[in-house]
């Protein structure tokens, strides 16, 4: 663990599927952010990404209420789920 992530608490990964309300995950996104300052958005297939990414938008306008302007860092990342690797796409997202 290098030492910028050492400081940071530990967060759940929130993780979105095709059928995600997206506004649901955008609150969850915005409250993840406002208490943590940090927060980290999982989702594999294209029909998840979208929900993801329509989510992430949402949750920005929602913080940019608060005065608390974010970025979205994608990066691939390797999950196992039923005894298999699958290539899930990881959405970090920061106050800027």
């Amino acid at each position: 663990m290098d030492a910028f992530n050492e400081h940071r608490p530990r967060v759940g990964i929130i993780k979105v599927r095709g059928s995600s309300r997206t506004s649901a995950v955008a609150g969850a996104i915005a409250g993840v952010i406002r208490e943590h300052k940090h927060a980290e958005v999982q989702a594999i297939g294209a029909s998840a990404v979208n929900q993801a990414v329509k989510a992430m938008a949402l949750a920005k306008s929602y913080l940019s209420q608060d005065g608390i302007n974010v970025v979205c860092i994608p990066e691939f990342v390797d999950v196992e789920i039923d005894e298999k690797i699958r290539t899930a796409i990881k959405f970090v997202v920061e106050p800027r």
